[in-house]
C-alpha cells in the first residue's frame, strides 16, 4: 500500500533531503525545487516510509528500484529541462523521476517494459494528480517514434550500448542522458544532437543502474 498523505513531517524531511543534496554539490535550483515538491514517500510501500527521504536507492515491485535522490538530481540537471520541453523517459519504474520532470514544466512521455509495474505506476500517478504524464507499455529500445522528435531523452537503466533508434528520435540541439556499460558499473553519458548526422558525447563519471532489458514483460510471465 502507498500512503498518499503529504504531512508537515514529510515536507520537513523533504527539505532536509534537498539541503543534503545541496551539500553534495547539486546547485541546480530548479531541480532542487522540483525534488522539494514531489512526495517521494508516496512512491514507496508505506511500510518503508522511513526510507523515503534518505539519499538511497530502494527496491520497488518487479525487481526494480526507485533511484537514489542524488542520482535523480544529477541526471535531471544534466538534461537541462526547460519549461515546455518534450521529454521521453525510458524506464518509468516507480514514476518518481517522471514526476520530477513534470514539476520542471516538461511534457513527459514515459515507457515501461514491465506490464505489472506499468499498470500500478500509471494508477498511482493519476491518484497523485500527475495526470499529464503519458505512460506507455513499450520496449524502451524502440523509443516512441509516433510522438518524436523529443527535446530530451532520459534513460534510467544501464544500456549495454547507445540505442540508435533513440538517437534518431532527438530534435536537432536536443540531448539524451543515458548510463552506458555492460558491467556492474556504468558511465553517465550525455549525447547532444548537433545536426542530422553528428552527435557530441560527454562523460560524467561512474554510476550503478539496473540493466536496460529488451522486450516486454507481460503480467502472466511473472507468475
Amino acid at each position: 500500500m502507498h500512503d498518499l498523505k503529504d504531512t508537515y513531517r514529510h515536507k520537513g524531511l523533504r527539505k532536509q533531503l534537498v539541503d543534503g543534496l545541496k551539500s553534495k554539490g547539486i546547485d541546480d535550483e530548479a531541480v532542487l525545487q522540483a525534488i522539494g515538491k514531489v512526495p517521494r514517500h508516496c512512491f514507496l510501500n508505506s511500510a518503508f516510509d522511513e526510507w523515503a527521504y534518505r539519499d538511497v536507492a530502494f527496491p520497488i515491485e518487479s525487481g526494480q528500484t526507485i533511484s537514489q535522490p542524488l542520482t535523480v538530481a544529477i541526471q535531471t540537471s544534466l538534461l537541462n529541462v526547460k519549461k515546455g520541453d518534450k521529454v521521453l523517459e525510458i524506464g518509468t519504474g516507480s514514476g518518481y523521476q517522471a514526476s520530477v520532470l513534470v514539476e520542471l514544466g516538461a511534457k513527459v512521455f514515459t515507457l515501461e517494459r514491465d506490464e505489472h509495474l506499468y499498470k500500478t505506476t500509471s494508477e498511482l500517478l493519476n491518484k497523485l494528480g500527475y495526470t499529464g504524464i503519458r505512460t506507455y507499455l513499450r520496449d524502451g529500445f524502440d523509443g516512441l517514434p509516433r510522438h518524436a522528435p523529443y527535446d530530451k531523452i532520459l534513460v534510467t537503466a544501464a544500456a549495454p550500448e547507445i540505442p540508435d533508434k533513440l538517437l534518431e528520435q532527438l530534435t536537432i540541439g536536443g540531448c539524451m542522458v543515458i548510463p552506458v556499460g555492460k558491467g556492474d558499473i556504468q558511465n553517465m553519458i550525455r549525447i547532444t544532437r548537433v545536426d542530422e548526422d553528428k552527435y557530441d558525447k560527454e562523460d560524467f563519471g561512474k554510476f550503478r543502474f539496473v540493466p536496460f532489458v529488451k522486450g516486454i514483460k507481460k503480467e502472466k510471465d511473472s507468475n
